[in-house]
């Protein structure tokens, strides 16, 4: 029976050593992990226009009121409502008969100023040597003299009368006091119209145009720290310039400058009014009209660029992947502010020297080992994704 046992356990004893000896083989041949290969830029800066953009609302340069200067009865209305109009273009007539009777009236009591003017210079001078003769009195004379001055306040009261007069009835034909846009008209033929009180219509001034935008106090203090720190070149508020994109994506062909900065904050909203005044030859701006003002001029001198791959949206916020001395991948957060042609523009987070991983983030995680070779050049695509929410 011994001998039956030995004959079973030495032919098992042999396959177990065999299969200890083949695991070892296959072991030993088994390739060892290779160490993932990530693509890396690394971070220098550079000099990058710094352009925020704001929502603006376009109006008229000029706004002129048409009021009537006179009280009377409109007679016609002389243009074509909606239309360009020219500087000396006939808007309305007020009917001007009555006036013409009040000039007529003016212009004869003017000839009976002159007559009486006549008559009381000849009576002063027939009495002026007649008093060395003793023929009339002191009395005479001072009567006399009053007389020409009385008849001269006349003649000259008769002229002012005309001038007036004459005003009138020139202002009964409205004419078009610049050149512009003309609203339709508020008053039509048999209306009375009261002088310096009823609006007829307005004429709107739209070459150039003028375009409002408000900016937030918040966004004023940041850019007056950062020009203070230096991490932002400053020309000066009237060296800035607008770039404008209407509300469809069409960018509009001229620029415009910076002409007036409001001195103080709006109470109800705590932004600050900047005005841009742009050119409108092709009347494409209209009064009322919104759309999105890049104001240009500003230079961040020291800006860090990172492509638009390489920023990843987390919890907290934006992050990129860096990869350190140790050759390990580490996470940073960063604050990712605007949006360069196909790169993300970062604010914090960064510095001039940092690896970071742009090709190959999804064989990687915080901590692993990586093998970092440089990114070779592209031409990504022209930008469309949003600016990432900071957390």
């Amino acid at each position: 029976m011994l001998k039956q046992s030995l004959y079973i356990v030495a032919p098992l004893a042999g396959i177990s050593l065999a299969l200890a000896v083949g695991c070892k083989q296959e072991a030993e041949s088994m390739p060892a992990q290779q160490v993932p290969q990530v693509e890396v830029i690394t971070i220098a800066t550079q000099r990058v226009p710094d352009e925020p953009e704001f929502i603006g609302q376009a109006e008229a340069s000029r706004p002129v009121e048409i009021r009537p200067q006179v009280t009377g009865i409109l007679k016609a209305v002389l243009y074509r409502e909606g239309r360009d109009v020219k500087q000396g273009d006939r808007l309305y007539q007020i009917d001007p008969i009555p006036f013409q009777g009040a000039a007529a009236s003016a212009k004869a009591k003017i000839a009976q100023a002159e007559a009486r003017l006549v008559q009381a210079k000849q009576d002063l001078a027939r009495v002026k040597p007649l008093l060395a003769e003793q023929a009339v009195s002191q009395k005479d004379v001072d009567d006399a003299v009053a007389g020409d001055l009385a008849a001269e306040a006349a003649l000259q009261g008769a002229k002012a009368d005309l001038i007036k007069a004459q005003f009138d009835l020139d202002n009964t034909l409205i004419t078009a006091p610049i050149d512009g846009l003309i609203e339709r008209s508020r008053y039509y033929e048999g209306r009375l119209v009261s002088a310096q009180t009823d609006l007829l219509t307005i004429i709107h001034r739209v070459d150039p145009m003028y375009v409002v935008v408000s900016v937030p106090e918040t966004f004023i203090l940041r850019r007056r720290r950062d020009v203070e720190a230096h991490r932002i070149q400053h020309p000066g508020v009237y060296k800035l310039r607008g770039a404008l994109t209407l509300m469809d994506g069409t960018v509009y062909p001229n620029e415009g400058v910076l002409d007036l900065l409001e001195p103080g904050l709006r109470t109800e909203t705590g932004a600050r009014q900047f005005r841009i005044t742009f050119p409108n030859p092709k009347r494409i701006l209209l009064p009322g009209q919104f759309v999105k003002v890049r104001f240009k001029g500003d230079v961040k001198p020291e800006a860090v660029l990172v492509p638009q791959r390489a920023v990843l949206q987390g919890p907290t916020g934006p992050f990129v992947f860096v990869v350190n001395d140790e050759e390990k991948v580490e996470i940073r957060d960063v604050v990712a502010s605007d949006w360069k042609g196909s790169q993300w523009l970062i604010d914090a987070g960064l510095k001039a020297g940092d690896r970071v991983v742009v090709n190959g983030l999804m064989k990687i995680g915080p901590g692993a080992p990586v093998k970092a070779v440089p990114v070779a050049p592209s031409i990504d695509p022209p930008a469309s994704t949003p600016v990432p929410k900071q957390g």
